[in-house]
């Protein structure tokens, strides 16, 4: 961009102007890239594989943030460089809104799908500025995570990896002087430290791989207890309260290690369209899922079911056996269209009329060790409406709390004994111009006080066997559980990226 071209942008109004060079990435990876520039607090890393098994397009490195807001049980907390305002809201997911607004940017010519914006997460305790009498458990997220946690992302590396090429991003505001030179100061700089070779010191080990493999897992919620809450839903079931409840459970595990390792880990076991690493100070986010919640793009809402499962065949032939077992099975099929029939009366509620449909209906995508049943359920976002909005109507996921939507969260709220904290919530970002793509946050660890929490469950419905709804949150739990085994045995502690 010329000095002309700023300078016009700043007189019509825009005060977040990016700044991009483009360089050839054959030399450098995310990973790599994360460590030369951003591997401090407020700083995070989005990569993505696409259907399980070709990496999507793009990567994004979030480098450290100055500014951001958190909200909690009504109060909501605002940083700004060195200055910090607290303050109690009625309506929290408005300050987010607000928080957004503050930032006026362009569009730029040839720039990537994503320059800047609000990184981070909505937490599972965000239904109660929903729906108010929710999530009024007393018993609070043991990981002690905000409700919701967003960075004001204005320094990005982004990979085109189709390409070849990444995207050296810095946000100016050009009402500051001199405001274009010291934007292309920045921009020399990011390139020198890209030129560096790695800083050893952040990619040494500093794990104790023996104290890791003898952790054990301690269970918030006991198994005895897990198996009478999925008898309760069943008769909540039986009475007709439900279709569908999805139940949870929380693990914990002393994690010496670093987080960052933990997701390296994660990446490798687990690729997956949604994979994420955040370091927010006191605690971290690595985590790899396969579904979005909503995604918000040029004004068309997406929303995309996963329901039915099975494991990879271990040739072609039995891995064409599965698929065709698997869309033949009237119990996944029946989930996953009542999921579908969820999913239409979400996007509906904030779609133009007769624009929802339902595309790409029960599909199968193949990730590395498990197949799916996915469908896509789009619509136009009606005028006025915005991402919190779309958020709003679709949250939380169907496939993480159930059928009634509203019922199955009450009845969860009842039989769950603390806060999901992330869980089940949202994560991913909502960039300056207003688009959005979340992930549902599962496959999750929060990292804190040398602590690992990981929360998995399973849609519990009306001829569900206890035992077998506990062992299969235990799966979920699985891919978590080994990365952290990986890390211990000293195969992501290494600096041999």
């Amino acid at each position: 961009m010329s000095k002309q071209e700023f300078d016009r942008l700043g007189q019509q109004g825009y005060n977040s102007i990016p700044l991009v060079r483009e360089l050839l990435a054959d030399l450098d990876t995310p990973l790599s890239t994360y460590f030369k520039l951003a591997d401090e607090p407020w700083s995070y890393l989005l990569e993505s594989v696409e259907g399980g098994e070709k990496w999507g397009r793009y990567s994004i490195i979030g480098l450290a943030c100055k500014n951001r807001i958190e909200i909690n049980d009504h109060t909501v907390r605002i940083v700004d460089g060195d200055a910090v305002q607290e303050f109690e809201s009625d309506d929290p997911l408005n300050e987010i809104r607000k928080f957004k607004d503050l930032y006026r940017s362009p569009e730029i010519a040839n720039a990537p799908r994503f320059t800047g914006g609000l990184v981070g997460y909505f937490g599972y305790g965000t239904i109660q500025y929903i729906e108010s009498h929710l999530d009024t458990c007393a018993t609070a997220d043991p990981a002690d995570t905000p409700d919701v946690l967003f960075l004001g992302s204005s320094e990005v590396v982004v990979f085109d990896n189709l390409k070849g090429r990444m995207y050296l991003v810095i946000h100016v505001n050009p009402e500051y002087p001199d405001a274009w030179e010291s934007g292309q100061l920045r921009l020399n700089h990011l390139m020198q430290r890209l030129r560096e070779q790695h800083r050893q010191a952040n990619m040494n080990p500093s794990i104790d791989s023996e104290a890791s493999r003898q952790s054990e897992l301690r269970y918030f919620f006991p198994k005895e207890k897990y198996l009478d809450a999925v008898d309760k839903c069943k008769h909540y079931i039986h009475e007709g309260d439900a279709f569908q409840i999805v139940l949870s459970q929380r693990l914990a595990l002393d994690y010496p290690g670093r987080a960052i390792d933990l997701y390296r880990a994660l990446r490798t076991l687990n690729p997956s369209p949604y994979m994420y690493y955040f370091n927010l100070g006191d605690f971290h986010i690595a985590g790899s899922s396969p579904e979005v919640l909503v995604r918000l793009e040029n004004d068309t809402i997406t929303l995309r079911p996963i329901a039915g499962t099975r494991h990879r065949g271990t040739t072609e032939e039995e891995d064409e056996n599965l698929v065709t077992e698997l869309l033949a099975d009237p119990k996944e099929n029946a989930e996953h269209l009542m999921l579908i029939d969820l999913g239409r009366n979400d996007v509906g509620r904030v779609s133009l009329t007769g624009t929802v449909s339902v595309t790409d209906m029960m599909t199968i995508e193949k990730y590395s060790h498990v197949m799916h049943i996915v469908s896509n359920v789009t619509g136009q976002v009606k005028e006025g409406l915005d991402a919190i909005d779309v958020l709003g109507a679709s949250f939380p996921a169907g496939t993480l709390s159930g059928a009634p939507k509203i019922r199955a969260l009450e009845i969860i709220e009842e039989l769950e004994p603390h806060r999901r904290g992330i869980y089940s919530g949202a994560i991913g970002y909502i960039g300056w111009n207003g688009n959005m793509d979340m992930a549902i946050a599962i496959r999750t660890a929060v990292v804190r006080d040398q602590q690992a929490h990981i929360q998995a469950g399973g849609g519990i419905v009306a001829d569900s066997e206890p035992l077998a709804e506990w062992q299969e949150s235990m799966n979920k739990a699985g891919a978590v559980l080994r990365a952290i085994e990986m890390v211990g045995e000293g195969l992501y502690g290494r600096s041999d990226m």
